[in-house]
């Protein structure tokens, strides 16, 4: 379907066309909610909500970027919302646990990521533990680039942030990553 065609189509609310939005890019918003957030559940949860925001904000949608960067921009800034809040969460368990019980994140993303086979399953976990560690831009960049395939360009726009930036958060995070796993690679060579 023609980006202009569908655009037009969703903003007059269009539900077979939001049905073909949703059934096209479905897999890639829960991937990528899935690579930042690294639980099922909560990329699920985001998925859903992107979908959500895209059709309550699809009349506003000015067309400065393609369709996919707008989607992919909410995907990630839902996301990255959610690891904020979970990460509040846990400052606040931490200071008050009486009034905060605990919360876990599902293991599951790591084993159960698309695209990894059974044998390096070990060290998939390692390495989205590592990703996770890593301060939030470079997390970012480093799994829409590396992680999702994205060329830097496609990156940069859902980033809003230059080339030579995005650039730069992917060489530190490759650095970082770098160390982190340096102890991992001497003990199990």
């Amino acid at each position: 379907m023609d980006e202009q065609a569908l655009i037009q189509q969703l903003k007059q609310g269009n539900e077979p066309a939001f049905r073909w939005l949703v059934d096209n890019y479905r897999n890639r918003v829960y991937h990528t909610a899935l690579n930042i957030v690294q639980d099922i559940k909560e990329a699920e949860d985001t998925a859903q909500e992107t979908f959500i925001q895209v059709f309550e904000s699809v009349k506003g949608f000015k067309g400065e970027s393609s369709l996919s960067t707008w989607i992919y921009r909410i995907a990630v800034r839902k996301a990255l919302d959610k690891i904020r809040r979970r990460k509040t969460r846990q400052r606040l368990q931490s200071v008050i646990p009486w009034w905060m019980p605990a919360e876990t994140k599902s293991g599951e993303a790591l084993f159960l990521h698309p695209g990894i086979e059974a044998e390096n399953k070990e060290k998939a976990a390692v390495l989205f533990r590592a990703i996770d560690r890593l301060p939030e831009k470079q997390r970012l960049a480093f799994t829409l680039i590396k992680v999702q395939g994205m060329n830097y360009e496609e990156a940069c726009e859902v980033m809003q942030q230059n080339l030579k930036a995005v650039e730069s958060l992917i060489s530190r995070a490759k650095g970082n990553l770098q160390k982190e796993l340096e102890e991992y690679y001497k003990t199990h060579q």
